[in-house]
């Protein structure tokens, strides 16, 4: 069976992933994140369809401090943060959690 790619967000955020083809996402308003990010990530880590699932950097910060810690754990589906400055070493973990090897070792 394949999964999914999810994208949660503001709706700023998920159209362009709605326009390329990803057919799960949560809008969230940016003035709703304190009280809808919490039920959205978690509908979405427990969406058996859902292998992905994309969410801005920023938005970390708006979950609450159980959420945050499934969602950053989280193996299947694994969450991919994009933005905030993560940079290469952020991107090189998550890529690391997601296939279990490390993509970029140089030995």
């Amino acid at each position: 069976m394949s999964q999914e790619i999810a994208v949660i967000g503001s709706p700023e955020f998920t159209t362009g992933f709605r326009l390329a083809g990803v057919r799960k996402f949560a809008d969230v308003p940016s003035d709703e994140k304190d009280e809808q990010l919490d039920d959205a990530v978690e509908g979405m880590l427990n969406d058996d369809d859902v292998g992905i699932v994309v969410m801005h950097d920023d938005d970390l910060s708006h979950l609450s401090r159980g959420v945050r810690q499934d969602a950053e754990t989280s193996v299947e589906p694994v969450m991919v943060t994009l933005g905030g400055g993560t940079g290469s070493g952020g991107l090189r973990e998550q890529i690391k959690r997601a296939i279990g090897i490390d993509l970029m070792d140089e030995d």
